[in-house]
């Protein structure tokens, strides 16, 4: 790999034109197409095999098309001034029903002035439009349509709110403000990094190519395969803060070369050959941690990990061969447009009088001291974690004043919390019956109704073949609170002689989508470490390191997840991260309330994370090593692999920090969720972890920490990733044989 890169890295900086244009043109081609072809995305959350899968595909057969592929809006009405049924405000929302049946893809409307259809101060009512032949992909569309077509109600001085029928996967999260705000801020960080604004702008440059290839790859995969709407910002925010990362460890030990002596085209070959190696198999942890959510047994979180995994790719290749081309076209020209008091990291100071090295040599000296003061630490910010609260998101947690808020505010006011999560109840009957009235469905009815939690069940209908009944019930609990799960579970659980009970909706399909991410995480957390571990392994051919690293990225993990129960679960700080309160709130739940958590979050995050704390894990790594084959002192080539990284990690870690804190002021919940998390777990994970308890741990095993077996030595390839500084070729270690026994 080392004399594959070098090679590599060398041919890019020879030919820098021909690889910038090349680049420039494919990221062009890629973003362009897949804005002018632009793909269908979809919002299918569907989880093949469970109960709620079930009853939404029988839903399908036979129960008419409002049931199958149409699906239904729902408008709320809202009189400020008097019941609804005065005459003068009757009249007008008669007329928009009239309007509503003459729209397209309209197949019936219900009346508000039905059994149910008004609230009992008679000021809410709810105009149900059943659709049919419409795109279920543009359900937002149509739903804006059909609200303005309600004018008259309008007219009359009633207010007329839209809620469709739309799961959270529908929620399209737009790219705003917060990308330009990561920008902005990672370039500042670059400047103190690098004193210099040529040398600043180089790794955002190339985020940002990276990052219109893989947006423009992703959107062009749209036509073959399903793309959640979700999978554009999760690119964006991965894409960015790796590709930002990579191009600067790289730029970093170019420069140190450069600040040395070694010509330009040499320093690039050597920076792409060793750092370059690095970068490789940091990324490759990153996509095998991606990769592994397929494992979840959950379409739309597998998509979202490979999706994901896209940008990542395009981070790589850009930072191996973008980077050495900029590289070689600017030669000494990287340090131009210094900034004033500003001297940079790769000025050629000389690492063991850097801070970082002293930190390194004053961790060496009280390893058990500072080993425990960091268990600690790390204990005490992980501990909340226990508190951490998963469950169903609903629209009563979205931007107060937005249409979806005001409609679930509404609908609960006037029919009661558990009428923003009605459950779909599909029962499979042993014999055919006639109609409704049948006795066999009336017992169902009175079954369902029985059940603790269920505040109402409307009318049942029966499918055309006279096998199925459907029948909706409302629980007395909102979709958030985790009682209407149980309320799912019981309803289930109802026993009646030759009937199969399914339960579909929002509810209950959140409701499966935690249990069997419940049942998969083992699998995938287990999956990912012993992938991360054996690419390590690989990497620097050291099974304890490689053990190591893995607990090392676990330990980052429980912060982040304690800082999310902290935030979210226990509310600490929930209004202050954009989270609207409840209505009617008191002055201190309007800064602390508690907000649950998707049931896929922490998984997802769990990859995310892995993947990323391995970055920073190979790049120390790296250097630790090299310092070692020099001269083969362990206290002493920690204390200098960390003198060499400490400040590039800092500084990649500010970004990527930066990055994400810049997604919390997006106003979706999930975004906010990711954003507080991974801002948290690199902070630690770069100062804490990085900077305490790795050099600790690595000053404590001494040379344990490059032992490796003959037999596992003999059987594993020779992949040099660490490469060295002086040429391509296997660098023979100075070092005593240790054994299994030490």
């Amino acid at each position: 790999m080392t004399r594959l890169l070098g090679r590599l890295g060398g041919w890019c900086a020879r030919h820098g034109w021909i690889v910038l244009v090349s680049w420039m043109i494919a990221a062009a081609a890629l973003m362009g197409s897949s804005l002018v072809f632009t793909a269908p995305t979809t919002s299918d959350a569907s989880i093949p095999g469970t109960d709620a899968q079930r009853a939404h595909d029988l839903m399908k057969k036979g129960f008419g098309s409002g049931y199958a592929t149409g699906g239904t809006v729902q408008l709320l009405l809202y009189s400020a001034d008097g019941p609804l049924i005065e005459d003068a405000r009757k009249e007008a929302v008669e007329q928009s029903i009239d309007r509503l049946r003459d729209m397209p893809h309209v197949k019936a409307v219900d009346t508000p002035f039905r059994r149910g259809g008004i609230s009992s101060n008679l000021q809410i009512g709810l105009i149900t439009v059943r659709l049919e032949g419409n795109d279920p992909q543009k359900i937002g569309e149509t739903t804006q349509a059909l609200s303005k077509a309600a004018e008259p109600a309008r007219e009359a001085g009633l207010e007329v709110v839209p809620a469709d029928s739309s799961t959270p996967a529908d929620k399209e999260i737009k790219t705003g403000p917060s990308e330009i705000i990561g920008v902005v801020c990672a370039l500042l960080v670059l400047v103190f990094a690098f004193g210099t604004l040529v040398a600043a702008m180089i790794p955002i440059f190339v985020a940002l190519v990276s990052v219109a290839s893989g947006l423009g790859v992703i959107g062009l995969l749209g036509w073959v395969v399903d793309m959640p709407k979700q999978a554009g910002i999760m690119a964006t925010m991965i894409g960015l803060g790796v590709g930002i990362d990579y191009a600067l460890f790289l730029l970093s030990r170019h420069r140190r070369l450069l600040a040395d002596g070694v010509p330009v085209v040499e320093s690039v070959r050597r920076t792409v050959a060793s750092s370059g190696g690095a970068v490789v198999f940091a990324g490759g942890t990153v996509i095998i941690a991606l990769s592994a959510l397929m494992l979840a047994g959950f379409p739309l979180l597998a998509t979202l990990g490979w999706v994901t995994g896209i940008s990542v790719v395009a981070a790589v290749l850009t930072s191996v061969t973008l980077v050495p081309a900029l590289l070689g076209l600017l030669g000494h020209r990287i340090n131009a447009l210094k900034v004033p008091l500003l001297r940079g990291a790769g000025s050629g100071a000389h690492t063991a009088g850097t801070g970082w090295a002293g930190l390194g040599s004053w961790v060496a000296r009280r390893p058990w001291r500072v080993l425990l003061a960091s268990a600690l630490v790390l204990g005490a910010l992980a501990a909340p974690a226990l508190a951490l609260k998963l469950g169903a998101l609903d629209e009563g947690y979205g931007t107060r004043g937005s249409e979806p808020r005001r409609a679930y505010e509404l609908m609960a006011t006037g029919f009661g919390p558990g009428a923003n999560g009605p459950l779909i109840v599909v029962a499979e009957l042993p014999a055919k019956v006639a109609d409704a009235g049948d006795p066999v469905v009336d017992n169902l009815v009175r079954e369902v109704k029985d059940v603790d939690g269920v505040a109402h069940v409307g009318e049942p209908k029966v499918n055309t073949s006279g096998r199925s009944v459907l029948l909706q019930a409302v629980p007395e609990y909102a979709p958030s609170d985790e009682r209407s799960a149980q309320v799912v579970r019981d309803v289930r659980d109802i026993s009646v002689p030759g009937v199969r009970m399914h339960v579909g909706g929002k509810v209950a399909g959140l409701t499966d989508a935690g249990d069997r991410m419940a049942e998969r995480t083992p699998l995938v957390i287990g999956v990912v470490v012993l992938l991360s571990a054996l690419l390590l392994l690989l990497a620097f051919r050291a099974p304890i390191v490689a053990i190591k690293a893995a607990v090392m990225n676990l330990v980052s993990l429980g912060a982040a997840f304690g800082a999310l129960a902290m935030v979210f679960s226990i509310g600490l700080g929930s209004g202050l991260v954009g989270m609207d309160p409840p209505v009617n709130s008191s002055y201190v739940q309007q800064i602390f309330f508690s907000v649950p958590i998707e049931s896929y979050v922490p998984l997802m995050l769990f990859a995310v994370l892995f993947g990323l704390s391995m970055d920073y894990e190979v790049f120390l790594l790296t250097a630790v090593r090299q310092s070692y084959q020099r001269h083969g002192g362990n206290a002493r080539a920690v204390a200098e692999g960390l003198g060499s990284t400490g400040r590039v990690i800092t500084s990649a870690a500010l970004i990527m920090v930066a990055v994400f804190v810049a997604f919390i002021a997006y106003p979706d919940a999930m975004v906010k969720t990711f954003g507080v998390g991974l801002a948290v777990a690199i902070a630690v994970d770069a100062t804490i972890i990085r900077g305490f308890l790795v050099p600790a741990t690595m000053v404590l095993l001494g040379r344990l920490n490059w032992w490796c077996p003959r037999w596992l030595d003999r059987i594993l390839p020779n992949l040099s990733v660490e490469g060295h500084e002086e040429d391509d070729e296997p660098v023979v270690e100075r070092r005593e044989p240790v054994t299994a026994g030490v």
